[in-house]
């Protein structure tokens, strides 16, 4: 506008003027234009009326609609509610047909069934069969867990009183039957124990317990149902198995004891208690020396001493100084070596007999299981322990069924003993294998409680065996009036260890007998010192060189590692009493000779010059001339031949010494010939003084002495 009015700058009023004038002309325009628009307003006034007219008509049809709706949601609230009392009512009866077919199936005994529990034949093995699947059938009706309201029902009262009778009616049924099983079994087996007690044997009850198995199951059932019966029935099973083991090992230890004490010939004596034929007896004896397919090597290698039995026995326990006074046909290796087959057959019968009927009770009454019948037995209320109380529960049925076992082996061990204080040395090294095989199969097992037991007094004989013999030991008397030679305990050791290594070959027991060594050898060793000390007749270095040099030879033969130390020492004091008893000796036959040169030795140590002793008055050179023809050749070779009888006389044959200490004495006296040589030759010197005789004489001396005897 101001470009089109350029003069607005100039010319504002002008500009001002023509902008009215233009305003009123559009006023007027606009004034003109309203006026003209009212007929228009008038129309669409109308039209609006109109529509409202038409929104009042949709208005009551929606209204009729809405009222048409409201009918159609009320029947459909009924429809659903139908629907949902029929799901329900379908859900219900689904429910309901849930529970009667639960309780149909597992409420349910079929007609077999009860029938096998009323009239079962328990004797056949499908009867047995039978029974126990009915029996199981029972269980799980019984022991069905119900649901709450369940037992309220009188259909299921009524199934409970009918499973409850037939299970007491079956429980009486079968502990009655079990009873009759085991008093028939038992006299059956009865039956055939004098025979198996003749030979040694213990009757084998595995066709028993190969008939009781069977009934296992029912066994189990019986525990978890019946808990009284149960008991019941263990208790006399256990009753009556003891009477009949107590008979049976009764019998059986009388055999082995008759056996033991050599009486087995006449049938006679204080064990003959059982009726048995002589002849029989007789053969069985002899059978049993003659088989040794049972033994170990320990008894097969005492045949290696050579030693034949004597015809009579030992009425007394043996001592290391019988075994040294007894010639080798009086040492009864034969009866030993018996002894050795009847223990050993004793304990090989014993072990499976155990461990058969311990395997047998927990597989029969199931205590693997179940341990919770052990506080029952006990009297006590004890909050069980798993396996501890089943092993508890084992262990005292074992222990009533066999009480008399360790009885019966302490008195066969006290009877071999007896007999023989020795033969602890073969009970201690059978009885120490069989607790080891024992402990291997199960350590808690009865069989091995019981023999480790028997064992501890087993291993009380030997010690006392080793004392007794130390004892004996320290009382043994020499004769005054004889030569002591090897005393008899030394020889007794020898034979002591040579039995002793032949049964203890391989044994798990090595380090008892390793310390019953190490004190025997020991007190031999005092005790040879003491009658060393105490002899009159032999000379003391004589007694202990003899015995020493026998122990040491025995020792080094028998190469028993124990006694090494011991080995050494023997040799030691072998050697000291060998070169005392030689310098001893020698002093008699140059005596003159070794008191002068004593006396020159003696001037010498007090200080006089060796070149300065010919000066002395008692010591010059005419003296010693003197002494010198005292001892001429034929002299000094009859003083030696005196000697050698001398020693012949000190010295034992048996030990063969005399040649030794012959040749000892050969070399002391060329010793002292050369020494006496060298005090010549310093105190004496240009003197030209010599002995009588040369060492080449002496040397025939002494070969012609030994030859001539």
């Amino acid at each position: 506008m101001m470009e089109v009015c350029e003069y607005a700058i100039s010319n504002a009023e002008a500009f001002a003027e023509k902008l009215s004038r233009e305003l009123q002309v559009l006023d007027g325009a606009n004034i003109q234009s309203i006026m003209a628009s009212e007929k228009q307003v008038n129309i669409l006034m109308q039209l609006l009326d109109r529509a409202l007219g038409e929104v009042d008509n949709i208005e009551g049809k929606l209204l009729s609609y809405e009222e048409m709706l409201q009918s159609v949601k009320e029947q459909m609230d009924q429809i659903s509610q139908s629907n949902r009392l029929i799901q329900i009512s379908n859900t219900n009866n689904g429910k309901l047909l849930d529970e009667i077919q639960f309780l149909v199936n597992y409420m349910d005994l079929s007609k077999g069934h009860i029938k096998a529990l009323q009239e079962g034949d328990l004797s056949s093995p499908k009867g047995i069969e039978a029974c126990i699947n009915a029996s199981e059938a029972l269980s799980q009706c019984m022991n069905v867990t119900l649901k709450p309201g369940h037992e309220k029902l009188m259909a299921v009262k009524l199934q409970q009183h009918l499973f409850s009778e037939l299970r007491d009616a079956f429980a009486r049924r079968l502990t009655n039957h079990l009873n009759n099983v085991f008093v028939h079994q038992g006299h059956d087996q009865s039956s055939t124990l004098s025979q198996h007690t003749a030979e040694l044997t213990l009757p084998k009850h595995s066709p028993l317990h190969r008939d009781l198995l069977r009934y296992a199951k029912l066994m189990e059932w019986l525990k978890n149902t019946q808990r009284e019966k149960y008991e019941g029935l263990s208790r006399t099973y256990v009753d009556y198995m003891t009477r009949l083991y107590e008979r049976e090992i009764k019998d059986f230890f009388e055999v082995a004891k008759i056996k033991m004490a050599g009486t087995s010939k006449d049938g006679k004596g204080k064990f003959a208690t059982l009726p048995r034929k002589e002849s029989a007896l007789k053969q069985e004896t002899e059978s049993l020396h003659g088989s040794s397919g049972k033994l170990t090597g320990s008894t097969s290698s005492l045949n290696k001493l050579a030693v034949s039995s004597s015809n009579s026995r030992r009425s007394q326990s043996s001592s290391l100084l019988d075994m040294g006074n007894m010639s080798a046909s009086d040492l009864d290796v034969a009866d030993r070596t018996r002894f050795d087959k009847i223990f050993e057959q004793v304990l090989s019968e014993l072990e499976p007999l155990c461990l058969a009927e311990q395997d047998f009770i927990s597989k029969f009454f199931k205590l693997q299981q179940n341990p919770t019948l052990a506080q029952r037995w006990n009297g006590s209320l004890q909050t069980p322990h798993d396996s501890s109380l089943e092993k508890d529960m084992v262990r005292m049925m074992m222990n009533k069924i066999f009480q008399s076992i360790e009885t019966e082996l302490n008195s066969l061990i006290a009877l071999g003993d007896k007999i023989d204080s020795f033969n602890s040395l073969y009970m201690l090294v059978k009885m120490s294998h069989h607790v080891w095989t024992a402990e291997n199969v199960d350590p808690a097992s009865y069989l091995s409680t019981t023999l480790g037991n028997v064992l501890v007094t087993v291993k009380r004989n030997f010690d006392k065996c080793i004392s007794g013999q130390i004892r004996q030991m320290e009382e043994v008397k020499i004769s005054k009036k004889s030569k002591v030679g090897i005393l008899p305990f030394v020889t007794g050791f020898e034979e002591f260890a040579k039995l002793a290594e032949a049964i203890f070959r391989n044994a798990e027991r090595r380090g008892d007998l390793d310390k019953a060594y190490i004190k025997l050898m020991r007190a031999v060793f005092n005790n040879v010192e003491k009658v060393a000390n105490e002899s009159q007749k032999t000379p003391r270095d004589v007694v202990m060189m003899e015995n020493f040099h026998h122990i040491f030879s025995t020792l080094s033969s028998l190469k028993i590692s124990c006694l090494e130390a011991e080995r050494k020492e023997a040799k030691q004091k072998y050697t000291e009493h060998l070169q005392s008893y030689v310098i001893n000796s020698l002093g008699q036959p140059l005596e003159k000779l070794n008191h002068f040169f004593e006396g020159v030795e003696a001037r010498v140590a007090q200080g006089v010059h060796e070149e300065e002793v010919s000066y002395q008055l008692a010591f010059n050179k005419q003296e010693l001339r003197k002494v010198i023809k005292e001892y001429p050749g034929k002299e000094v070779k009859k003083g030696l031949d005196n000697l050698y009888k001398k020693v012949d006389k000190h010295l034992c044959e048996e030990e063969n010494l005399l040649q030794v200490v012959w040749h000892s004495m050969q070399d002391e006296f060329i010793r002292q010939y050369k020494h006496f040589e060298g005090l010549i030759n310093r105190c004496y010197p240009g003197s030209g003084i010599t002995m009588e005789f040369t060492i080449l004489d002496m040397l025939e001396y002494f070969s012609s002495i030994a030859q001539s005897h």
